[in-house]
């Protein structure tokens, strides 16, 4: 079993930064390269892309809850594998993200946790880019 977390500074409050991250339009712009998401409709994901077990498109739940600024999903199936999103408030008008990654049938290795890690934190940063440019009213 391998567990994964990372944790990032967002430009802008909590409730604008949750709003960005849990709209699955949008996270194709953030999410790391090789993966695709898309609304599988009430509380199903599809997710499709490299970086996905196996191949094709694969089917996940996926449970947002507004109150506390909380995304979670998992692998509907592969149930080994599930993840969350957590938004925080932090001083000044920003926040903080932290995602959450379960491997429940992988083992734990340094390359492979150095790997995950780098996803996690290249998708944190793409998140924040994406949250600066909705500030700006840029799209």
């Amino acid at each position: 079993m391998a567990e994964f977390e990372a944790t990032r500074g967002m430009p802008a409050v909590s409730m604008l930064v949750f709003g960005v991250a849990s709209d699955v339009d949008l996270m194709d712009r953030w999410l790391p390269r090789g993966l695709s998401v898309s609304g599988g409709g009430s509380g199903i994901i599809e997710a499709d892309g490299d970086l996905v077990p196996g191949a094709g498109r694969h089917e996940g739940l996926f449970r947002v809850s507004a109150e506390q600024l909380r995304v979670e999903w998992g692998g509907r199936d592969h149930p080994g594998y599930a993840g969350w999103l957590q938004v925080s408030d932090a001083m000044g008008g920003t926040s903080e993200v932290t995602v959450h990654i379960s491997l429940l049938d992988e083992p734990d290795s340094s390359e492979r946790a150095a790997e995950v890690r780098e996803l996690l934190d290249r998708a944190l940063d793409q998140l924040a880019d994406e949250v600066t440019r909705y500030v700006s009213g840029a799209d």
